[in-house]
């Protein structure tokens, strides 16, 4: 158990009642995006988690479920008892991570719950001041791809960074231009996905091209084959991983020591797993930075309070949901966003 969960751990929380409210957005990756909102009441608040599983089909079926979860637990005990309790009772989820994420609504919703009963800020149970956040915009750039998604970001917002997803569609002009804007701080390769709409085989050829015409970049979640390998020798330093990190003990099966992670609240599940990880980070002086999953509700919020609190200074992933819009909103918050006061619970006041 971490210092972090230890000051969470025992906090006493009592749930009277639960409810859900579903979001549908339109995304620049042109997709609709689907999350439901966990809330669960008691004592005169309420606490509330984003569920962030994917695919429409398990919102859907979530529709019609129930979840008995009335009664008087501390954050530990209540953890404890979901290990019991089938959060997909109407279907089985199209994919197995979706079992984390719906783990993670439901706990961060405790968690939001029980620091709201006991009228302290997360910032305040675990010891630690919020910090203004750096943040990325996160974005694909089409099919075909080119610049325009992110020169209009440029040009709505100068000096904004960006976390970018490479395609083998990525030509030398393509790369050329992105490289030329001096922006891109993360390439994500996502070389590990397997069934998603996202897959990337990896490319030796594009690889190469990136890792020449991004020298200081980040490169996220590579596909090391006996092809690729070789291109990272020297160049560890810069790889991060994001998909297969899901706690402290998913870390000792990557291909070498991690100098970077992506701390994806919901790939943990649950509150403690979260809090291990990001323990042992610092512990071995591992640089974190936080990630998103076009949050729609609360569960953004709360990935910026969690950044705010642990890792303010990385390239977050956390941008306000306006930069994901199909069109780029005027008056948007720019980096860094200024540190929150949390008032109370686990959200950003």
């Amino acid at each position: 158990m971490s210092e972090y969960f230890d000051a969470v751990a025992d906090l006493p929380l009592s749930i009277e009642s639960t409810d859900r409210t579903r979001h549908d957005r339109d995304t620049s990756s042109g997709f609709v995006r689907t999350t439901t909102t966990f809330h669960l009441a008691g004592a005169g608040a309420v606490g509330r988690g984003e569920d962030v599983t994917y695919d429409t089909e398990d919102h859907d079926a979530l529709a019609e479920a129930t979840f008995d979860l009335a009664g008087g637990y501390t954050v530990a005990s209540l953890s404890a008892h979901l290990d019991d309790v089938d959060l997909f009772p109407t279907k089985e989820p199209e994919r197995e991570p979706s079992r984390h994420y719906r783990r993670w609504a439901v706990e961060s919703a405790a968690l939001d719950l029980a620091l709201r009963q006991n009228d302290l800020s997360l910032a305040e149970a675990v010891g630690r001041d919020p910090a203004p956040v750096r943040f990325v915009a996160s974005m694909r750039l089409g099919e075909p791809p080119t610049t325009d998604r992110l020169d209009a970001v440029l040009d709505t917002y100068p000096g904004t960074e960006f976390k970018l997803d490479p395609t083998p569609e990525w030509d030398a002009d393509l790369i050329d231009a992105v490289a030329a804007t001096d922006a891109v701080r993360i390439l994500d390769l996502k070389g590990l996905y397997e069934g998603t709409q996202v897959d990337a085989d990896p490319d030796p050829t594009l690889y190469e091209n990136l890792l020449s015409a991004f020298p200081d970049a980040i490169i996220e979640d590579p596909g090391l084959t006996p092809e690729t390998r070789p291109l990272f020798d020297g160049e560890e330093r810069r790889v991060s991983w994001d998909y297969p990190i899901t706690g402290s003990a998913s870390v000792a099966d990557l291909p070498f020591e991690p100098s970077w992670l992506n701390v994806k609240p919901s790939r943990f599940g649950t509150v403690e797993s979260l809090f291990e990880t990001i323990e042992w980070a610092e512990e071995r002086g591992v640089a974190l930075y936080g990630g998103g999953q076009f949050e729609l509700g609360v569960g953004r919020e709360q990935i910026q309070l969690l950044a705010s609190l642990f890792y303010p200074d990385g390239p977050n992933d956390v941008a306000p949901g306006g930069y994901n819009d199909p069109e780029v909103p005027a008056d948007l918050p720019t980096s860094p966003l200024s540190a929150p006061t949390n008032g109370v619970g686990l959200a950003w006041d």
